[in-house]
């Protein structure tokens, strides 16, 4: 039985790890094969030559790019990426129910170039291949997804990934997103990649890839179909239940509780102006066209607001009305029955509700919106 993560990071705390433990230990990184979603130990010599990346790949051991070759020549063979997670002005994402990974690049601060970072130089070479021939898919490098763990320099291998997803095209597939920061203007990149259906992905494998064969005798077989013919044949790993209990709708890090409660203090003195943050909420959750008007519901710290959002192509797409209600309840008190019935009764002329919320969403009320399968989205702390 796998240790739980509190026992896990005490134990790790103390230097006293093995690979028997739910994870490969430091030492047998260089040789290993990498199971997903298994944990990688780094070192205990709290210093860069602990990173547990570099024992896979040996070129360079910081960075959310690490890179088996050389970037602008053409010898990138293996790519590592490294999220972190916790980044919230590009919050990169794993959906594991489409196997989608969506990645925000290095070039996070003003006064660089698009190109300027080495991330965002390898991706503009790398996406316009996966749409042509084979033998041009066959000198895309694969990339390995990591995810920090936060203890030591720890890693979990999320998976093996392909550039692109199922019926997405080259202008979704990377795109360049302006952001602004203290008045000033830059680009980053926006990457999209399917996580594949490989269970472990095999040392014999990266070694190949490594001296220069991707497609030789170790090549996972969901890796060599998207090299023949572009076909993916994603990770998915749909849920066991779609009624989370309190537990799984709050956070767990001290970091995420902290920012929370910061939310909850901010609209404290005015429970009515969450709602402004609600809708923003929902913006960054919906189709990208969406839109909303603005409309106050009654009570102390409810809010209601109904609009439209649109979905399909730019120039025919189709309207779909919504109502939204918004609740900044403290932790412990959560939705219950009553609130969810007053977004109930406003869908009679709209196709579907967003309910958010900084606390939770009590049982019954969640069992009652899927039970009767109301279209309500929950946003919940």
């Amino acid at each position: 039985m796998a240790a739980s993560w509190e026992w896990m990071g005490w134990i790790v705390g103390l230097g006293v790890y093995s690979a028997g433990v739910d994870g490969v230990s430091f030492a047998e990184l260089a040789r290993a094969d990498l199971p997903l979603d298994g944990y990688l130990y780094g070192g205990r010599a709290r210093n860069t030559s602990d990173d547990p990346i570099h024992k896979i790949l040996p070129g360079g051991n910081q960075g959310g790019f690490r890179f088996g070759g050389t970037p602008g020549t053409g010898t990138v063979r293996l790519v590592g990426l490294c999220s972190s997670g916790r980044d919230p002005d590009w919050p990169d994402e794993l959906d594991e129910q489409t196997g989608l990974f969506t990645y925000f690049v290095d070039n996070k601060t003003p006064g660089w170039d698009l190109h300027a970072t080495r991330g965002n130089k390898l991706l503009r070479e790398v996406f316009p291949g996966c749409y042509e021939t084979p033998e041009q898919r066959r000198r895309v490098p694969p990339f390995l997804l990591f995810v920090n763990t936060g203890i030591y320099r720890d890693v979990r291998f999320r998976g093996l990934l392909a550039p692109g997803g199922v019926g997405s095209n080259p202008d979704d597939d990377l795109l360049a997103i302006w952001r602004n920061r203290g008045g000033l203007r830059f680009q980053n990149y926006r990457a999209r990649f399917t996580v594949l259906d490989v269970p472990v992905v095999r040392r014999a494998w990266l070694d190949e890839v490594l001296g220069g064969v991707v497609d030789g005798p170790s090549c996972p077989p969901a890796w060599r179909a998207w090299i023949e013919g572009r076909v993916y044949q994603p990770l998915i790993a749909r849920r066991t239940t779609t009624i989370r209990s309190r537990k799984e709708q709050t956070p767990a890090d001290r970091a995420d509780v902290a920012i929370l409660q910061q939310v909850r203090d901010w609209f404290a003195a005015d429970p009515y102006r969450f709602e402004e943050c609600a809708v923003q909420l929902w913006r960054m959750t919906a189709p990208r066209r969406g839109r909303s008007s603005s409309r106050h519901g009654s009570g102390t710290v409810a809010a209601m607001r109904s609009g439209t959002t649109c979905w399909g192509p730019a120039a025919d797409p189709v309207r779909l009305d919504f109502a939204l209600e918004a609740k900044c309840y403290k932790d412990g008190s959560g939705v219950g029955v009553k609130d969810m019935s007053r977004l109930i009764s406003r869908l009679r002329h709209r196709m579907f509700g967003v309910f958010v919320t900084t606390s939770h969403f009590d049982a019954q009320a969640y069992k009652e919106v899927r039970e009767d399968q109301h279209p309500i989205i929950l946003i919940c702390g």
